[in-house]
């Protein structure tokens, strides 16, 4: 077994040393792309050793502009069977291949079904799933001939109103359940508190990512991308005491001090006046929670008349919402339905 190289680096020199010589040999006029980029957590730059216990090999994805067939034969003629001791093979059926061979049409058809030389709107947008954007705009293009950097770059991150909507629905996923982690503890139900508290750590790591504009993965890799955003180190240990939490009182605290990084963290950005946060009693009951009117502030930011349309009729988020059923694109054309005025 050869010894361990990250993927992005084992695809860095697959393309250099074995896939660009027979392309620069056999289509030497051919203007394309080579990346690697889409499925895999040696895209986001998670592998470890561990990730090679099943389908590891080094892997490249070329972008043409239009269909060439003859691109994938002979690299699937040509190149060796094995590459620094992996083995090099094409794709078959929900397995990943060394060698992929696409439009980027159709690449970005596939995975998002969207005309990607289209305006995107503000719908496309919201029903777009961000692990997908993610894996999309991660990764590592290793040569640039076809455009491929062009289209990564236009899906970079959010439009500025987008996201202004975006953060307003990550605010109010807090908001109606502040004090529920109080109410469900005072009569003696832990569990539901704790319930409640975890979710609400999820949610306060979504909104973290939101504000350092940045797309979250899924669920696997969602903790560890967490603890490198640049407020991970600070929120991490507040955020496990929450989940550690034995009863209510100690859990409220932990979410009271992550409320109020998270209140820092919004006035650093500068979108509204500066914020003061309130530690309140909410009909002065027994229950302390930090808030401010952040989605308010936000909503007065918002000059999209398209994204303000849709926070009148669906303040509650993206397509994200609807992750346990939403995985193909396809359904994205159902999803939209979802943002239409009528």
């Amino acid at each position: 077994m050869a010894d361990f190289v990250p993927g992005l680096e084992l695809s860095r020199l697959f393309y250099s040393e074995a896939v660009r010589p027979i392309l620069e040999a056999k289509f030497p006029v051919l203007p394309y792309s080579a990346a690697l980029i889409g499925r895999g957590s040696e895209v986001l730059g998670f592998d470890d050793e561990l990730s090679t216990d099943h389908d590891w090999k080094p892997r490249v994805l070329l972008f043409l502009r239009e269909e060439n067939p003859a691109v994938a034969e002979t690299l699937q003629r040509d190149l060796p069977a094995e590459y620094r001791g992996r083995p090099v093979d094409a794709a078959a059926p929900g397995v990943l291949g060394s060698i992929g061979v696409h439009t980027i049409d159709g690449y970005f058809r596939d995975a998002l079904n969207v005309d990607i030389h289209n305006e995107l709107t503000a719908e496309d947008w919201l029903t777009f799933p961000e692990q997908t954007l993610r894996t999309l705009t991660a990764g590592a293009v290793h040569h640039d001939e076809a455009g491929l950097q062009d289209v990564r770059d236009r899906l970079s991150y959010y439009p500025r109103d987008v996201w202004l909507y975006l953060l307003i629905a990550g605010w109010w996923r807090v908001h109606p359940e502040i004090n529920l982690v109080g109410r469900t503890g005072s009569i003696g139900d832990e569990l539901g508190s704790a319930l409640i508290g975890s979710r609400l750590v999820t949610d306060l790591m979504r909104l973290c990512f939101l504000m350092e504009r940045q797309y979250a993965p899924y669920s696997k890799w969602f903790g560890t991308a967490f603890g490198r955003l640049e407020c991970g180190p600070e929120l991490q240990p507040i955020l496990v005491e929450v989940l550690h939490a034995r009863t209510w009182q100690e859990r409220e605290r932990a979410l009271n001090a992550a409320y109020e990084k998270l209140g820092a963290m919004h006035n650093a950005l500068q979108l509204t006046e500066p914020v003061t946060i309130g530690v309140e009693q909410l009909w002065n009951r027994p229950f302390k929670v930090a808030w401010a009117d952040y989605p308010g502030l936000l909503a007065e930011q918002i000059k999209d008349p398209a994204v303000l349309s849709i926070l009148k009729r669906w303040p509650v988020g993206p397509v994200d919402q609807f992750r346990e059923f939403l995985w193909r694109p396809h359904n994205r054309t159902l999803l939209l339905r979802v943002f239409d005025e009528e």
